[in-house]
């Protein structure tokens, strides 16, 4: 070993021991000018060394290139979700389930704080980091190896004994308030958007394409469990498996501890409770895991949730404010959602000005008012809303907000605003005319599951409607050129024609696909693809659409429509917004430029035609898809069932054969289980298919 080499390898080991001093203990032993005095002797060494630089040098934290992309990243072991405890009674029924199954009279839990930040993976291969992820939906993640290794808190290489040939850490990236307060001075001095708050700037910091800009964002990293190993031989209590954790150099919280039964467990979630706004962190609830792994080996997991576990959260936050006006937004369809301004209040981690009203009909009810003192929720990610308004403290004068006195006309073109009898929503009528739909419209029209036309983004389309190059959704295809995309804020010529490449892609998609992009208000993506499914062709639809059209009378509101709810799953509101959507003129001209092929002055748009229904084993049954399937995206799955003959509808009913069911199934698990609809997963998927 060279002196340069030997010198290099213990600024190494000195540089880690202080980063874990500092990120790990906070227990610095250094000042930080003598740490900096180190660090840049090692950069000096490994600059003229090259040799020395190595991938778990301290000097490596500051970033690499930026990253086109985030590559996907199959965990080998699913990071499983946290099935929720909302009371009391749940966290002792909780408890009793695993006395139960386990046959025993009490058991311990580790009790942890649930930090409000961002999952990740990271694999050691021989100690030294070799790849970090994302959770993503628990079995693919996004690989943002280069920016964990910019976060100081993490080591890039295990120190102490027992070190594994392989193992995956996991644990919570977060940012501690302290840090949060600086990027919002730092925003706010720059004229820039300032963070919403701690876990949204944590999960924007990590998943930047360029780790420089990681690197400078303050931070932190708690660990809390391990993944799959390979030559270590894993401890029976998790607590052995957090203090093996602290040996090789990883934070661990110690607010963590070891608790007896649901008693132990409710009397930690108080104590925390009463410590919460004290923390230099936020944390949104408590985790509750059993100690014992063998015991957690012999619960096993449902539903993509460990039976061992469960997260109690907080109470949703609540403040009062000042409700000083009510205004209303226009969404692509047209529909005018009413907001509250608010004088700005801290509430679930966040200052709020502004929350939702969700509709008129939601404003009449609580009776809610301009100049009302109203009561604001905010709980994790939920969009701010107002829960009332409080009476006791209305002022005189205020009336109830009506669609003549407050928004007679859209608010962004000035059109006529329409509410249908017996709905809560109302809508402008201006369609593509009025530039929020249009841009909203467009938004929605290249979207991944519609058009899919990658590089297209909001700013990009709202610049190109500023300009008037795009009018609407056909523009795309008839006037989106290198040259006139090249001239643009911020595109060169090959991002240009990278855009221009993608637009042509675009042309060749599926008839479903067409029809969920147009879209046509309440038709989503399922429903679109029955459509296609029952129709077969656009001629036919639009021709459907023409024998149903509005303007039918009928004794009954329920008999009018009949040929579009011939569709399954199609009911007369959603049948009516079809046939509204296809008697406007204007949508009629946009469709029929859409799919004229390029030759006769159209776009060019095109899908295969249609083929003969498929005969496998399962023709004859429908299928409902809900929740996140591992393995699997929905579209993959739709395509698996309808490639054996089956048929996949939006909503369950009685005539539902089956439910696939993944994590988080919700409401249509409950609905499936209430009419005795067979819940299946994806195993369970593939053997049906088989015979």
């Amino acid at each position: 070993m060279t002196k340069a080499s030997a010198r290099a390898a213990v600024l190494r080991r000195v540089l880690d021991a202080h980063n874990y001093r500092y990120y790990g203990l906070d227990a610095p032993s250094i000042s930080d000018a003598e740490y900096d005095r180190l660090f840049a002797e090692l950069q000096k060494l490994e600059a003229d060394h090259l040799e020395l630089r190595t991938l778990d040098s301290p000097t490596q934290r500051v970033g690499g290139a930026p990253s086109k992309n985030f590559a996907s990243v199959r965990h080998r072991v699913p990071m499983l979700s946290l099935r929720k405890a909302d009371d009391e009674s749940a966290l002792h029924d909780f408890d009793r389930r695993v006395r139960e199954t386990l046959g025993r009279s009490t058991v311990d839990y580790i009790a942890e704080p649930k930090l409000d930040g961002l999952a990740v993976s990271l694999v050691y291969e021989n100690g030294v980091l070799v790849q970090g992820a994302t959770r993503g939906d628990g079995e693919t993640g996004e690989d943002i190896t280069a920016n964990l290794r910019t976060v100081r808190a993490l080591p890039l290489r295990l120190s102490g004994e027992n070190i594994p040939k392989l193992v995956e850490v996991r644990g919570e990236v977060y940012l501690p308030l302290a840090g949060f307060q600086r990027m919002v001075e730092d925003a706010n001095a720059r004229g820039d958007k300032p963070p919403v708050n701690p876990r949204n700037a944590a999960a924007g910091s990590l998943r930047q394409l360029d780790p420089t800009i990681t690197a400078r964002r303050p931070l932190a990293f708690f660990a809390y469990g391990t993944g799959i190993s390979e030559s270590w031989t894993v401890p029976h209590w998790h607590l052995d498996i957090l203090a093996q954790l602290r040996a090789w150099g990883f934070p661990v919280s110690e607010l963590i501890e070891r608790v007896r039964g649901a008693e132990g467990c409710l009397a930690y979630f108080t104590r925390i409770g009463e410590r919460r706004a004290g923390l230099p962190f936020d944390i949104d609830g408590v985790v509750f895991k059993l100690d014992d792994l063998a015991g957690r080996e012999e619960l096993g997991s449902v539903s993509r949730e460990p039976r061992w576990a469960c997260a109690y959260k907080f109470p949703a936050e609540e403040a009062e404010t000042l409700l000083e006006k009510i205004e209303f937004q226009v969404g692509r369809t047209g529909a005018l959602t009413p907001v509250a301004r608010l004088k700005p209040v801290f509430v679930g981690g966040a200052t709020v000005s502004n929350a939702t009203l969700h509709n008129l009909d939601e404003v009449e009810r609580k009776d809610v008012r301009a100049g009302d003192t109203v009561v604001v929720r905010r709980a994790g990610d939920v969009i701010p809303e107002v829960v009332r308004a409080v009476l006791e403290k209305r002022p005189p004068g205020t009336r109830p907000l009506t669609l003549a006195e407050d928004c007679p006309a859209c608010p962004v073109c000035g059109g006529a605003v329409e509410r249908l009898e017996g709905e809560a929503i109302a809508r402008c009528t201006n369609g593509l005319s009025c530039r929020a739909q249009l841009h909203g419209a467009l938004i929605h029209f290249v979207s991944r599951k519609a058009m899919d036309i990658d590089g297209l983004g909001e700013k990009l389309l709202a610049q190109l409607i500023d300009i008037e190059v795009i009018r609407s959704p056909a523009d795309i295809y008839l006037r989106l050129d290198v040259t006139t995309l090249a001239a643009l804020d911020r595109m060169g010529d090959k991002s240009a024609q990278n855009l221009v490449d993608a637009i042509v892609a675009s042309r060749n998609t599926t008839f479903g696909r067409f029809l969920f992009a147009l879209g046509i208000p309440v038709v989503g993506e399922t429903t679109a693809r029955d459509l296609a499914a029952h129709f077969g062709t656009l001629a036919a639809l639009i021709e459907a659409a023409e024998r149903d059209r509005p303007t039918e009378q009928a004794e009954k509101k329920k008999d009018r429509f009949r040929e579009l709810q011939s569709v399954p799953d199609v009911g007369p509101m959603v049948a009516a917004s079809i046939a509204h959507f296809f008697a406007e003129p204007r949508n009629r001209t946009v469709i029929e430029i859409l799919v004229k092929p390029c030759a006769d002055g159209g776009c060019g748009i095109f899908w295969p035609a249609p083929k003969a229904a498929s005969i496998g084993a399962l023709t004859g049954k429908s299928f409902v898809i809900t929740g996140t399937l591992p393995g699997l995206s929905r579209d993959e799955a739709a395509a698996l069932i309808e490639a054996g003959g089956g048929k996949v509808s939006g909503s369950v009913s009685a005539k539902t054969d089956f439910l696939l069911a993944g994590e988080a199934a919700g409401s249509k698990l409950a609905k499936a289980e209430k009419l005795g609809v067979p819940v299946i997963d994806v195993a369970n998927l593939r053997k049906l298919i088989d015979g």
